[in-house]
């Protein structure tokens, strides 16, 4: 999809879709998008929901787990980064179609494998996966849907969060039931078997050809300004918060609050939901506020609400997980904005700023399990609220530089 801009791509999506797709086909494919999201949630946050069992099965440290944590992220950047130029040149079914053989692969493999590098290269597989996911699905839905894409974006992350609130619970629940972190893995692999066959028989026709093609030149010009640096570092921290809280959040109830299992499980359950209601309140009035106001508020939200949780009396404790409500809109709403900058192959620069997001999304755990072996995991699992800050920083530095409208 690289059109010129703004004007352009939503002609071409307004007047090319209704020739091929019916009205049914298009809900469908919506239907199969959504569907991707919601295994994106349920595999994405299946790491942390198991790794309280993971680390002491195989007798790994924290640091460990951070770089089995950054193996995964890194092959969700590398994703990012290849299939937002796939998307284009093959279409957007086949990039969705090669993230369920990606999550065949790498949840097979992982559910078997006990050398640190072989889990590692295990979730490497799978992030590939999850990285087609994240280009695909927000193409596909960007495609279907170029009349308010802020509200139908934060629908496709709504079923995002239904996965990640469902997978701590039903982790918990097999776990209670003595199954293994292993035969967890190997029943999840049924979601991504059915997502390669859905993309598979799929019939999703090419979008016409607008006479532009990637340039190189083109794409670091517009692509690396000033301006687009500040969304890449605010979508890179953004990411390193929530997949870094995501990721620690249970063992860190668990270890320095000193709740049970099932209570550290249901937490993490609960930032999931405050997610997945956030991005459902949250596409409500994204249009109406504007994009970079609403992620201010919730930005400034998300460091009170961390900061009270983590350094507040105990009763505040509920406040980590409810700091998801906060959180919700960002990616999503980072997308929207981004994808109403009129500039050339804004296709690649999504895949671009989705490539700093799996950056983010390495480096957070990474660092919060690195920090945890040096300094302790209390102070370590502080470090998101450091990442908030950063994340107020390039809002205030992309107010600052918006165009006069």
């Amino acid at each position: 999809m690289h059109q010129t801009n703004l004007a352009t791509q939503t002609t071409t999506s307004t007047t090319s879709r209704p020739r091929t797709l019916s009205a049914t086909h298009l809900w469908l494919l919506t239907a199969g998008g959504f569907y991707a999201f919601f295994i994106f949630g349920f595999i994405d946050n299946l790491k942390g929901a198991t790794l309280s069992a993971l680390l002491p099965d195989l007798g790994f440290s924290y640091g460990q787990g951070g770089v089995m944590l950054f193996g995964a992220y890194l092959g969700f950047m590398v994703a990012t980064l290849l299939t937002g130029v796939l998307a284009d040149a093959a279409g957007i079914k086949v990039v969705l179609l090669l993230a369920g053989l990606s999550l065949t692969i790498g949840l097979a493999a992982f559910s078997v494998s006990s050398a640190l590098w072989l889990l590692t290269a295990a979730l490497f597989v799978v992030g590939l996966g999850l990285g087609s996911i994240e280009v695909g699905g927000n193409a596909l839905i960007v495609d279907l849907h170029p009349r308010n894409r802020g509200r139908y974006l934060n629908l496709l992350a709504v079923f995002h969060g239904v996965g990640a609130l469902v997978v701590p619970l039903f982790a918990a629940l097999l776990l209670r039931y003595t199954f293994s972190w292993r035969q967890i893995y190997q029943i999840s692999l049924v979601l991504a078997v059915v997502l390669a066959l859905i993309f598979g028989a799929a019939r999703y026709p090419r979008a016409p050809k607008t006479g532009e093609t990637l340039s190189l030149r083109t794409l670091f010009a517009t692509g690396f300004t000033r301006r687009m640096t500040w969304y890449y570092l605010l979508i890179a921290v953004y990411v390193a918060a929530e997949i870094g809280l995501a990721a620690w959040l249970s063992e860190y109830l668990q270890r320095v609050k000193g709740f049970s299992n099932e209570t550290g499980s249901l937490y993490l359950s609960l930032f999931f939901a405050a997610i997945m209601a956030g991005r459902l309140v949250g596409s409500f009035f994204v249009e109406r506020i504007g994009y970079l106001a609403i992620m201010l508020l919730a930005t400034l939200a998300a460091i009170v609400s961390l900061s009270l949780g983590v350094f507040g009396p105990p009763w505040l404790t509920i406040l980590i997980p409810l700091t998801g409500f906060f959180f919700s809109i960002m990616f999503p709403t980072t997308t929207a904005s981004v994808s109403t900058l009129q500039v050339a192959n804004m296709g690649a620069i999504l895949g671009v700023l989705f490539t700093f997001g799996g950056l983010g999304g390495a480096l957070g755990p990474w660092l919060i399990g690195v920090a945890a072996d040096l300094v302790g995991l209390e102070r370590a699992f502080a470090l998101i609220i450091g990442f908030c800050l950063v994340m107020l920083v390039s809002l205030l530095m992309l107010r600052r530089t918006a165009p006069r409208q």
